[in-house]
């Protein structure tokens, strides 16, 4: 099977809402590898590593968010796999890495 990963900036309300935990809990379900974030500016990124089908399935969740969640944007690009990655963790708020130059219909 062949593994994608994909990077993923949402914009919208989407801090205070579960975001966070609402992707984590959502991509461990489905065995997914990768990371989440709050970013300084007030958005939520991370990074997606699966099967194309089901990093798809996550996506289209993602653009949704939890229930108080309100996603005006979602911005993914396809990057490189990562082989030694365990599992999907929530990570401590930071400054964006997500470069939107790339951005595709992943």
């Amino acid at each position: 099977m062949t593994s994608k990963r994909v990077a993923f900036k949402v914009h919208g309300t989407v801090q205070g809402v579960g975001f966070r935990d609402f992707t984590q809990k959502t991509a461990r379900s489905n065995e997914l590898k990768g990371w989440v974030r709050n970013t300084i500016c007030g958005k939520v990124e991370g990074e997606v590593q699966g099967d194309e089908e089901t990093v798809k399935k996550l996506l289209t969740q993602i653009n949704k968010g939890p229930r108080f969640a309100h996603v005006v944007k979602l911005e993914k690009r396809e990057i490189e796999p990562i082989q030694s990655e365990g599992d999907f963790l929530v990570m401590r708020t930071s400054e964006s890495a997500f470069h939107s130059e790339d951005v595709s219909d992943v």
